[in-house]
């Protein structure tokens, strides 16, 4: 390779750096592949639906031998360990390694079976475990590397109507920021990522659990609209930033740093205030029992193409929906 990283991670190789990037067919991991691409990286980058990763292939236009994909589910530990054997076969190392891949449910608490939380779970916390452990002994025989996990805002304040979301994230917090604390001295980094909202285009897939046409009203304009959510190629370059000079923790926005200081400060008054905002919020969602382990709901793309004026409202999305390879295929995985 001719090319170099612009990142504070060396290689002792030389030349480009080997990025694996967990959930890369859309969204903000496609985001990430295109920032460490443009970066001079290989970038080796995983998801569930071959066809959206064929299409995030097509889209980035790497050069021969930079970009390659790897149909793989994360909440797979022995889909995880092939991948990363297959890296390490083909170039010696993993420089990073950085878990994106997520679900997003939507829906009141009465709607929510133990399969929503399993869905939730499986991919946002299972996943990033088994992408952490994986890379971790390589990465430690070098003393060096790499790992970012992408968490939200989410994860450090819980958010009314996405329960099994935030279980997931708190997980994910607490296991960067642990491995980040074991590590120390080793040469190999964990950074905690939490976002903000994010114009990715995602919720053309979120997962709409309860009253689908209610949760869209609120959740679609405020994923997309600028000044509530952020660009996400601007967030994306800030992750790669932060991840590739090893800090612990990225918040992206602002706004993530004033709810992580305020929730610390006063959380009960915290949590008061997410109450009065949760009893604002509409709909009159099913009530199902929740020991069944199947997880019923309706993607964003339907339920929006049901209502004019709210596909009017989210339209400040539809070019990021583009670009970020969220107009394909439906079903499937969601990565971010």
């Amino acid at each position: 390779m001719d090319t170099t990283s612009r990142s504070g991670l060396t290689s002792t190789e030389g030349g480009a750096g080997v990025a694996l990037v967990a959930g890369a067919s859309r969204g903000l991991g496609l985001e990430i592949s295109r920032v460490l691409l443009e970066r001079g990286w290989v970038v080796h980058a995983t998801g569930r639906d071959p066809a959206a990763l064929q299409r995030a292939l097509d889209l980035l236009e790497a050069p021969p031998g930079r970009h390659h994909v790897h149909v793989a589910d994360s909440r797979d530990p022995a889909a995880v360990d092939e991948v990363v054997t297959a890296v390490l076969e083909q170039h010696g190392r993993v420089d990073a390694a950085v878990h994106v891949a997520g679900v997003m449910g939507v829906g009141a608490v009465e709607s929510v079976t133990l399969g929503h939380v399993h869905v939730a779970v499986d991919t946002m916390l299972w996943g990033p475990v088994h992408l952490a452990l994986a890379v971790l002994p390589s990465m430690r025989s070098r003393r060096a590397g790499r790992i970012g996990i992408v968490s939200s805002v989410g994860g450090l304040v819980a958010v009314p109507r996405l329960i099994p979301y935030s279980v997931a994230k708190f997980g994910a917090v607490g296991l960067a920021e642990g491995l980040a604390a074991e590590l120390s001295g080793t040469g190999v980094t964990v950074t905690s990522v939490t976002p903000w909202l994010m114009r990715t285009g995602g919720h053309v897939h979120a997962r709409f659990t309860g009253d689908a046409a209610a949760d869209d009203a609120w959740f679609a304009p405020g994923a997309t609209w600028p000044g509530v959510s952020l660009p996400v190629e601007r967030a994306a370059r800030r992750i790669i930033d932060g991840v590739l000079a090893g800090r612990p923790v990225v918040s992206v926005s602002p706004w993530v740093a004033l709810a992580r200081r305020v929730h610390g400060l006063a959380p009960a008054t915290t949590v008061r205030a997410l109450g009065l905002a949760a009893r604002l919020l509409p709909g009159d969602a099913p009530v199902r029992d929740w020991r069944r382990t199947d997880a019923p709901s309706a993607e964003g793309h339907a339920v929006a193409a049901r209502s004019r004026w709210l596909r009017v409202l989210a339209a400040p999305g539809r070019r990021s929906a583009h670009r970020q390879n969220q107009t394909g295929s439906r079903g499937g995985a969601t990565d971010r």
